[in-house]
C-alpha cells in the first residue's frame, strides 16, 4: 500500500457512552502526551464548572491521550474543553512574547560598548 493511501487518523475524537450527558465526555487526543495532558487539565480545573478533569496515557508506546472532562451545571464537556484550550494558548503566547523581549534586550544590551 502506498503511503498516500495509509488513512490519516483524527486529531481528536469524542467518546461519549450511550445515554450520556453532554457533560461527561472522554476525548482522545492522538499524537499527545503528558506535556500537554497536564497543563490542558491544570487549566480546565481552573473552571468552576468543571467538577472533574483528568487524563491517562493509555500505554507508552501509544502517542495518545484519553482526557476525561465532568461538568456542573448544564455546562457540555466540549465548552469546557474549548475554554481550557483557548485560555493555554493564551497563555502560552504571554509566555512566547515575554522570552522574545527579554532576548531582544539582550541583544540589544550586547550591542552596546561596555563602559
Amino acid at each position: 500500500m502506498a503511503w498516500a493511501e495509509v488513512e490519516k487518523k483524527p486529531t481528536l475524537e469524542m467518546v461519549q457512552a450511550d445515554g450520556a450527558d453532554e457533560g461527561c465526555v472522554t476525548f482522545v487526543l492522538h499524537e499527545e502526551d503528558h506535556t500537554l495532558g497536564n497543563s490542558l487539565r491544570y487549566m480546565i480545573m481552573k473552571n468552576p464548572e468543571v467538577e472533574f478533569c483528568g487524563y491517562s496515557i493509555t500505554h507508552p508506546s501509544e502517542s495518545k491521550i484519553n482526557f476525561r472532562i465532568q461538568t456542573r451545571g448544564g455546562l457540555p464537556a466540549t465548552d469546557g474543553l474549548r475554554k481550557g484550550l483557548n485560555e493555554l494558548t493564551e497563555v502560552c503566547q504571554h509566555v512566547l512574547g515575554t522570552f522574545q523581549a527579554r532576548v531582544q534586550e539582550f541583544k540589544e544590551q550586547q550591542d552596546e560598548p561596555m563602559d
